[in-house]
C-alpha cells in the first residue's frame, strides 16, 4: 500500500474550492427558496384577487337581482293600479250604460223615461271617455310622445298647479332628443311620483322643479318646503314611493341625492351622465 498525501498548498486550494462550492450550493438553495416564495406569493395573491373579484361580481349580481325584483314589483303595482282604475272608471260605468240600454228595449217605457234614460247614457258615456283619456294619459302622456320631455314637464306642472294648494316654480333648460324616449319617460315618472308624495304627505306650500342639461349631464332637481321625513327610515320601509323612484334611477344608470329631515322639507337631485 502506497502512502498518498497532498502538499499543504494543494490542501488549502481544495479547501477553498470546497468553500466556493458550498457557497454556490447555498446561494442556489436560497435562490430556489426565494423563487418558491415568489411563486407562492403570486399564487396566493392571485387567489385573493380572484376571490375578491368573485365576491364583487356576486354582489353586483345580487344587486341586479334586487333591482330586477323591485322593478317587477313596481310594474305589478302599476298594473294593479291601472286595472283598478279601469274597473272603477270604465267597467262599472259601462254596466250602467248596459242597464240603461236594456231599459230602452222595454216596450212599456214612456217617452219621458226614454229621454231621461238616453240622457243618462250620454252623460255616463262622456264620463267613460274622459276617464279612458286620463288612463291613457297615465300610461303614456301624449305630450311626451309628441313634443318631448320639457313640454310634458310643463304640462304636468300646470295640471298639478291647478289642482293643488302649493305654488310651483319651474326652470327648464332641456333641448330635444338629448335622452332616449324611454329615459325621458323615467324622468317624467320620477317627477310625477315626487309630486304625488308632496300632495299626499308633505303639506307643502311651494315646490321648485328644474330640469337642466349642462354637458355632459342631465340634472333633475326637486324641492318642497313640506314637513319632511327621515330618509334612512323611509328607505328601509320602502315608503313614500321611494322604491319606484330608486328603481327608475337604477334603470337610468343615474345617481340620486335625497336630503330631508323632519320639519325641513325634501330635496332630490338626480344626475345622469351622457358621456
Amino acid at each position: 500500500m502506497s502512502n498518498y498525501y497532498l502538499r499543504p498548498g494543494m490542501q488549502e486550494l481544495i479547501s477553498e474550492e470546497q468553500q466556493v462550492i458550498n457557497i454556490i450550493l447555498i446561494a442556489i438553495g436560497l435562490l430556489l427558496l426565494m423563487s418558491l416564495a415568489i411563486v407562492l406569493f403570486f399564487y396566493f395573491s392571485r387567489r385573493r384577487i380572484i376571490k375578491a373579484e368573485l365576491e364583487k361580481a356576486n354582489l353586483e349580481i345580487e344587486h341586479q337581482r334586487e333591482v330586477l325584483q323591485s322593478t317587477i314589483i313596481t310594474q305589478e303595482d302599476e298594473r294593479k293600479r291601472i286595472a283598478q282604475n279601469m274597473h272603477d272608471a270604465i267597467s262599472s260605468k259601462l254596466n250602467v250604460v248596459s242597464l240603461n240600454a236594456n231599459m230602452l228595449s222595454d216596450a212599456s217605457i214612456s217617452p219621458e223615461e226614454t229621454s231621461k234614460v238616453a240622457e243618462n247614457i250620454l252623460k255616463v258615456t262622456a264620463t267613460v271617455l274622459e276617464n279612458s283619456r286620463k288612463i291613457a294619459h297615465d300610461l303614456l302622456p301624449p305630450t311626451l310622445d309628441k313634443f318631448g320631455l320639457e313640454a310634458a314637464m310643463e304640462e304636468l306642472c300646470d295640471e298639478i298647479g291647478d289642482a293643488s294648494s302649493f305654488a310651483i316654480e319651474t326652470h327648464f333648460q332641456y333641448p330635444e332628443n338629448i335622452l332616449s324616449q324611454d329615459d325621458e319617460l323615467h324622468y317624467f315618472r320620477i317627477a310625477q311620483e315626487l309630486f304625488n308624495n308632496t300632495i299626499k304627505y308633505a303639506e307643502a306650500k311651494s315646490v321648485q322643479l328644474s330640469l337642466v342639461y349642462k354637458e355632459p349631464e342631465v340634472v333633475l332637481t326637486y324641492k318642497d318646503d313640506g314637513k319632511g321625513f327621515d330618509v334612512p327610515e323611509a328607505k328601509k320601509a320602502k315608503g313614500l314611493g321611494l322604491s319606484g323612484i330608486t328603481n327608475r334611477v337604477e334603470i337610468l344608470d343615474a345617481s340620486m341625492e335625497m336630503t330631508s329631515s323632519i320639519g325641513n322639507g325634501l330635496e332630490v337631485r338626480i344626475q345622469k351622465r351622457l358621456d
